[in-house]
């Protein structure tokens, strides 16, 4: 268990050459993208796309304006399927894209295979966010199901975030406790500590700072990091001992960009998540970069952390969604509303 508490320093931005291969805006006219994503990156890409306008602007002389939508991950997976006009989905998790191909096909089967690193150009973890000074003494995933904790996470079944959690308490518990069984004994212990569930993972986050509800907040790395800049010495928050590597995932949503004509300038752009410049705009947010440069230059603030991976652990997207969020999966069966 490491306990962070941190003095955040202001890290600038270095401008670094955009390197976009040779994709060229078909027309001078203004274009509009509508960027869907989920609920904590509404900061990361308001520097993104500000950055990427900057630079298409000078290359291609075409002035570009991204619009941002923003909640539960599977919530927005459920817009763009039933028509919200996304030119790119930057959702929480592969298994939500995976969504967009199964119903209504509006983006092909292989769509990782598009990017670099399956199209995640970036990745985060999970850690557990406390009051200040941990008064319940929380140093661990154990700590969630006492009695006198009431935790606080987003909902499973609208959330791509809690889905995170959720299958990351599930893999502590079964390492610690050797079987499925126990592991589902311990995270129906774990919920039913849970006093409300909120649908993104934003919106719990203002439950637990703003509200004032619950002893422990299970949350997005870079979520914990912002609450820590915004409200100071009330918050601390803890690595776990074991936790998830998550691997947010990106795509163009074909049919739109297609029927729109934005598909040049909607690939530039998350080409340009790859780029030094925007992978150094991913680590000042507090998400973990792919580029080796930037890595290096926000190792203090983001501590190499023991982490397993989905694929490791339940077989993928596709597997722990049949097993645990599908309804009547391990979820519902564990989760009793009050």
């Amino acid at each position: 268990m490491t306990t962070r508490r941190h003095l955040i320093q202001t890290l600038g931005t270095t401008a670094l050459s955009l390197t976009l291969g040779t994709v060229q805006a078909q027309t001078s006219a203004p274009v509009t993208l509508l960027n869907v994503s989920y609920d904590p990156t509404r900061e990361l890409y308001v520097e993104v796309n500000a950055a990427f306008a900057k630079h298409w602007k000078a290359r291609t002389g075409q002035d570009v304006t991204i619009k941002q939508s923003h909640g539960g991950s599977g919530r927005q997976a459920r817009s763009i399927i039933d028509g919200l006009d996304a030119d790119v989905a930057t959702l929480a998790l592969a298994g939500d894209t995976d969504a967009l191909h199964n119903n209504g096909q509006w983006i092909p089967k292989d769509w990782q295979k598009r990017l670099p690193q399956n199209s995640s150009p970036y990745t985060s973890t999970i850690v557990l966010v406390t009051r200040a000074g941990n008064p319940k003494n929380i140093k661990d995933w154990e700590d969630l199901i006492r009695p006198d904790v009431k935790v606080i996470t987003p909902n499973p079944k609208t959330s791509g975030g809690a889905r995170w959690n959720y299958l990351a308490a599930w893999e502590f518990a079964k390492r610690k406790y050797g079987n499925d069984d126990r592991a589902k004994e311990f995270v129906a212990k774990l919920y039913a500590n849970v006093p409300v569930l909120d649908t993104g993972a934003r919106g719990a986050s203002v439950t637990f700072a703003q509200r004032n509800q619950g002893d422990v907040f299970i949350s997005w790395e870079n979520e914990a990091y912002l609450l820590e800049k915004e409200f100071g010495n009330k918050v601390d928050f803890i690595y776990p001992s074991l936790t998830i590597l998550a691997e947010p995932a990106v795509t163009v949503v074909d049919k739109n960009v297609d029927r729109r004509g934005t598909r040049a300038v909607a690939q530039a752009y998350l080409e340009f998540l790859y780029t030094e410049e925007a992978q150094d705009i991913i680590g000042k947010h507090f998400y973990r970069p792919r580029s080796e440069k930037a890595q290096a230059r926000y190792a203090r603030q983001l501590p190499k952390v023991n982490l397993f991976t989905i694929d490791q652990a339940f077989g993928g997207w596709e597997q722990a969604a049949k097993v645990h969020f599908v309804d009547g999966g391990s979820f519902d069966q564990i989760y009793t509303r009050k």
